[in-house]
């Protein structure tokens, strides 16, 4: 499988043979299953989809609870395909799958939404450094400064780097280290930041 999904715990250190601090960031990995498989023949491309973090029937919607029931499942609250798999025939729906895929020194792609900042200004959200304290200016510090031009083309560029809503958006953080398994509490460390928030859901690829 080439990968899993799973909930950010939060970020702690470790220590290595050598005695050394390891920062990593602690992931519940799976135990994930197979709710639906997906093919070229049927569905125009191959994929594995997987269910993450069992929903109560009476909280899930009827199309949910139907299409887990295909499976013999109960409704997720987190539904996910790993596109372009080309081995998918190996699995069945129903099938389990937990952190036991990962071994310790592999390199895994994490994808995840980063934290909500909610509307921020220019400074913050660009790195404009702001207006002039001085020269009888009151109101600039953290002001833009001018965002277009007047007699041509008398708009605004498309573009132009001003405030706005700042965060919340998917990223992918490649080639980081599996630096510890632990298969029966289906937890895996990865060396470094990972994105999102505590609790967030997380997308681990091999």
């Amino acid at each position: 499988m080439v990968g899993l999904i799973g909930k950010k715990i939060g970020m702690t250190r470790i220590f290595d043979e050598n005695g050394k601090h390891v920062v990593v960031t602690v992931i519940e990995a799976g135990p994930c299953y197979v709710t639906q498989i997906k093919t070229n023949e049927i569905d125009g491309y191959s994929a594995v989809q997987l269910g993450f973090r069992d929903k109560k029937e009476k909280r899930a919607t009827g199309p949910e609870i139907g299409h887990t029931r295909k499976a013999n499942l109960k409704p997720f609250y987190v539904l996910k395909e790993f596109r372009d798999f080309d081995h998918s025939e190996n699995f069945k729906s129903g099938d389990r799958l937990d952190v036991s895929l990962f071994s310790p020194g592999e390199r895994v792609n994490i994808a995840s939404k980063s934290k909500g900042r909610g509307f921020q200004g220019v400074v913050k959200r660009h790195g404009f450094k702001g207006g002039p304290v001085t020269h009888g200016q009151s109101d600039r510090l953290r002001a833009p400064g001018s965002i277009g031009q007047s007699s041509y083309p008398s708009r605004v560029m498309k573009g132009t780097r001003m405030g706005g809503r700042m965060g919340n958006d998917r990223v992918t953080v490649k080639n980081l280290r599996v630096v510890r398994v632990y298969p029966d509490q289906n937890i895996i460390l990865i060396r470094g930041a990972v994105p999102g928030s505590m609790n967030s859901t997380v997308e681990i690829r091999k």
